[in-house]
């Protein structure tokens, strides 16, 4: 099993194509939506994990850029900045994948880069603004 998290951007003339549903349907792709800003004759932006056999994975993301959609790969550098935490937890609460958590009994707040989406939940929540996301957007 193949995973990787991506950002599609749609061209305002294919928003409204079933073009998610295709790779669901036609290469038997699984898919985690984590952002969407979808409109009517406006550009689109899709932030998803895909995963799937790594030969249909391929398939899927070529027929993507054969619809027009750009993709680009998601790599995230989560860090917290040791001086500015107090280990408060508040982050640990928003995590939708477990990447951060206390470590019981220490109290202590851990992360798990291989859990991470890279949905930046935990930025806008930390009252110390400790915690960081540097997204770096390559296209596959």
């Amino acid at each position: 099993m193949h995973a990787e998290i991506l950002v599609l951007h749609f061209p305002k003339d294919i928003v409204d194509r079933p073009i998610i549903y295709r790779l669901v349907k036609d290469f038997d792709l699984e898919f985690n939506l984590l952002k969407a800003t979808i409109s009517p004759r406006r550009e689109g932006i899709i932030v998803l994990e895909l995963r799937g056999h790594p030969k249909n994975f391929r398939q899927g993301v070529k027929y993507l850029k054969d619809s027009g959609v750009k993709v680009q790969r998601v790599a995230s550098d989560v860090r917290r900045n040791e001086e500015r935490c107090y280990q408060c937890g508040v982050c640990t609460a928003v995590c939708p994948t477990g990447a951060l958590y206390v470590k019981r009994p220490e109290m202590e707040i851990v992360f798990d880069p291989s859990k991470c989406s890279a949905c930046e939940l935990c930025c806008p929540v930390c009252p110390a603004r400790a915690m960081e996301v540097e997204i770096n957007r390559n296209v596959v």
